[in-house]
């Protein structure tokens, strides 16, 4: 089995597999790419996009500054706001779905390195899905960490680290973020 399949099936794989690094170094080459054009190059920032990431909705929009691992394992709803500063390591499937706002620096983190030292010597990690449901808000400054799902229609406040599944509706925040109340 190759590497890629293991990464994306949640098994242990190398993180250095030649597939692998030739795929980030081609997702890199376009990030800087995108991250290069000006403002109003709108076509060519949308075209980008489409390349780097494996399904994109309508009306998606990104700022510059962003940083990608893969680009190949998300999938983006439609009217999808991404503000400026923006990290994802996508070593495993992330779905973000419509009408999802993401403040400037956040970062979504599907990858795990062992805790083992002998397997990380060995360049071993591995990863686990992320999922943010229709109609969320991610504050800025928001750390996503592997196996997490966000409802739909919850709202994370700034600076939180959400460690475990957040349910659809409700206002969540702290670190580790926490439900404080909910919306309906």
């Amino acid at each position: 089995m190759r590497d890629l399949h293991k990464m994306t099936g949640g098994l242990d794989y190398h993180i250095n597999d030649d597939e692998l690094r030739e795929i980030r170094y081609q997702t890199r080459d376009k990030v800087d790419a995108f991250n290069a054009l000006g403002a109003r190059q709108t076509a060519e920032k949308d075209a980008l996009i489409r390349e780097i990431f494996g399904e994109v909705g309508s009306n998606v929009h990104f700022e510059k500054g962003m940083r990608i691992d893969y680009g190949i394992n998300t999938r983006i709803g439609n009217n999808v706001f991404i503000n400026f500063n923006f990290v994802l390591l996508d070593c495993a499937p992330v779905t973000i779905g419509n009408n999802v706002f993401i403040g400037p620096d956040v970062q979504i983190y599907t990858a795990q390195h062992p805790l083992d030292i002998d397997l990380r010597r060995e360049h071993i990690g591995s990863a686990r899905p992320v999922s943010l449901g229709n109609d969320v808000w991610v504050g800025g400054g928001c750390v996503i960490l592997p196996g997490v799902t966000l409802g739909d229609g919850c709202t994370i406040g700034a600076g939180s680290v959400i460690t475990r599944p957040v349910p659809a509706g409700v206002v969540a925040c702290g670190n580790p973020c926490r439900v404080v109340r909910n919306l309906t």
